[in-house]
């Protein structure tokens, strides 16, 4: 029963395009018969005489007869244009990759030369939903091959321009107070030539970058180098007046600046060589908050629990006399002892080990004054296994020189 019926089913369908075959055949012959005897004439579109042919009424053949042939005539006419077509498309599809490529390669030469352009993820969603669609509409895998080829290309363009965006970025010129002041901190570690160059770097730029509290507290950090470099008293006293003045102005200017209130407070502490007895207390109550003050801003400072060890040893060390004229003056006198001040060492040691000799010798001091005889000793040792290499550490070695012998080192 199947093999009759699919035997039914061929023979129908050749039945078909043989009446098709027919009626075309007819269609060419009415056609001929027609054109010899029928005294009209054909017209393309434009109304002149030429290839692009269009049937006119004419006597011999009925009406209905005469719509049927049109119809079929225009049939033909766009199957033969759909066959021209296909066979373009067909030509056309061995060239569409290298055409692809020079349009991007076009597109892609055309964004360098406009730095102010730049690709979008809304371009690529679009394109990929076109891609999308095609697919769902029925494309050929050529078709959705050669666009999401394209596609791809696309996306490694903007990668490309991407990379020459962030290389032209990196490409631009610094900060001037960025490498300013990046080449006086390398100044400040230097000779003492090299930190006479950094304050008179500092000095030409000040016009230029004096509202900057960065700036500002290196110029007071150079000033206070210079005092430590310079021999004559007057001089160093005038670097340290001056040196102190920045620093108030750089604390003002930023008071959220940790530096700034460190070297103010160094700076307060350096005056204090200089001034009658009323102002040496009071710089000592100012360095003491400024100090407080850059370590709650940065307390992983060792320079600033240094310098407060520093202080509470030299409180811890007055006399009754200098507290009985500081309560005189200030209502209340400095207040600090020598376990305040071996507090602050201590912590010194634990953020950076081996930080300076002088701090190993003001631990070794500061064990001495409490009886703690053996660990003074190791702090000696420990003062004395770092080289003498700067001022700091000649001072620090002229403070071992007295201290060993009393410890037994």
């Amino acid at each position: 029963m199947a093999q009759a019926d699919s035997k039914v089913l061929v023979l129908g369908a050749l039945a078909g395009v043989a009446g098709i075959s027919l009626a075309v055949v007819c269609y060419q012959g009415f056609k001929t018969k027609r054109r010899s005897s029928c005294p009209g004439f054909y017209l393309n579109r434009n109304n002149d005489q030429g290839p692009g042919l269009m049937l006119v009424d004419g006597p011999g053949m009925p009406r209905g007869q005469i719509e049927v042939l049109e119809r079929l005539e225009a049939l033909i006419q766009c199957v033969s244009e759909l066959k021209e077509e296909m066979k373009s498309l067909k030509n056309a599809l061995p060239t569409l990759p290298d055409q692809v490529r020079e349009e991007l390669r076009g597109r892609d030469e055309g964004r360098r030369a406009s730095p102010l352009h730049r690709s979008t993820p809304t371009r690529r969603k679009r394109a990929a939903g076109s891609i999308s669609g095609a697919r769902a509409g029925g494309r050929s895998s050529e078709e959705a091959e050669s666009e999401g080829g394209y596609i791809t290309a696309l996306t490694d363009s903007d990668e490309e321009e991407l990379s020459d965006a962030q290389q032209s970025d990196e490409e631009q010129p610094a900060d001037p107070l960025s490498v300013l002041l990046e080449r006086i901190d390398c100044l400040h570690k230097g000779t003492d030539s090299e930190k006479q160059d950094s304050l008179n770097l500092l000095l030409e730029h000040r016009e230029e970058f004096g509202q900057n509290s960065s700036f500002l507290w290196r110029l007071t950090r150079a000033y206070c180098d210079i005092h430590d470099i310079s021999s004559a008293v007057e001089e160093k006293k005038s670097h340290a007046e001056t040196g102190k003045k920045i620093g108030e102005e750089a604390v003002g200017l930023n008071p959220t600046c940790a530096d700034s209130h460190q070297w103010y407070a160094i700076m307060c502490g350096i005056m204090a060589e200089y001034d009658t007895v009323q102002n040496k207390i009071k710089n000592g109550y100012i360095f003491k908050d400024h100090l407080d003050k850059a370590i709650e801003l940065k307390p992983q400072d060792p320079l600033s629990y240094y310098l407060l060890g520093r202080w509470c040893y030299a409180v811890a060390q007055l006399s009754w006399i200098e507290r009985k004229v500081a309560a005189t003056l200030f209502g209340e006198p400095p207040s600090a002892t020598v376990e305040d001040a071996l507090k602050n060492f201590l912590k010194v040691e634990e953020i950076q080990v081996g930080y300076s000799k002088l701090n190993y010798v003001f631990l070794a001091k500061c064990y001495r004054d409490l009886g703690q005889r053996e660990k003074a000793r190791k702090m000696c040792e420990a003062a004395c296994s770092v080289k003498a290499v700067s001022k700091e550490n000649e001072e620090a070695q002229k403070e071992l020189d007295l201290l060993c012998p009393a410890l037994g080192v």
